[in-house]
């Protein structure tokens, strides 16, 4: 198993206490940044379709981490925007990242984590054939 790949897995477990995954808080970033992107640029943002992205926010909607409106004059194009329950969802889905990123540099020795934490970030930065 590859370490992006450990990584991911237990940040996706810790996630699902609270009903999200990294597709939901990837969405949840998206329009914290831009309120009112339509699904097709989410997306595009997420690489994922846009039908993907349409579940992906009707379960952010249900959770009431989002929430849509429709403007008068502009058919059926809803502005989508982040609920103040998204935002602390938000919240703690930063904080579980940063414990998983803890829990997996714990047995590093706090002199070595920066060197380790810049290589990984230089590893993750390079192009993958």
């Amino acid at each position: 198993m590859n370490l992006g790949r450990k990584l991911r897995d237990q940040v996706e477990r810790e996630l699902r206490t609270s009903g999200l995954s990294l597709r939901h808080l990837s969405a949840l970033g998206h329009l914290a940044h831009e309120p009112g992107l339509s699904y097709s640029e989410l997306a595009r943002r997420a690489g994922v379709t846009a039908q993907s992205m349409q579940a992906t926010l009707n379960q952010l909607e249900a959770l009431g981490a989002v929430e849509r409106t429709t403007e008068a004059g502009r058919g059926r194009t809803a502005r989508l925007q982040v609920t103040e329950h998204g935002e602390s969802l938000r919240a703690t889905a930063r904080t579980v990242i940063a414990e998983t990123d803890e829990k997996l540099l714990a047995a590093v020795p706090a002199e070595d984590r920066p060197v380790l934490t810049r290589a990984l970030i230089t590893a993750f930065a390079s192009p993958q054939e």
